[in-house]
């Protein structure tokens, strides 16, 4: 395993998250000491909340059907990686997404 390539990727992406995350809690922040009405500050929260569960159900369907397109790949026993390899793996992420926009609809009717 390469770690001095893993290591400057993994901080990279932590120090990115901890950033989002601080900017979202200021902006939160701002508003409730904004005296912005009850209900603003009601809708805010709520729609974080419907965000933070389309995201994890977003997620994990991606995950769910690109770990198929891996088990393809497996099942078929391909040894390299070959365009074929990528466009099955890409039709499996194209797909989950897909299906999530599909999920995302039933939810919202």
């Amino acid at each position: 395993m390469h770690y001095d390539i893993l290591i400057p990727i993994t901080l990279f992406i932590c120090i990115a998250y901890s950033l989002k995350a601080v900017v979202d809690a200021y902006a939160r922040r701002k508003i409730i000491e904004s005296r912005g009405s009850e209900e603003l500050v009601r809708a805010l929260l709520e729609g974080e909340t419907v965000r933070r569960r389309h995201a994890s159900l977003q997620w994990g369907t991606v995950m769910v059907i690109l770990s198929l397109g891996f088990g393809l790949v497996e099942f078929l026993d391909v040894q390299t990686l070959t365009p074929g390899v990528v466009a099955i793996l890409l039709a499996a992420t194209g797909l989950g997404n897909l299906a999530f926009y599909l999920i995302e609809r039933k939810i919202e009717r």
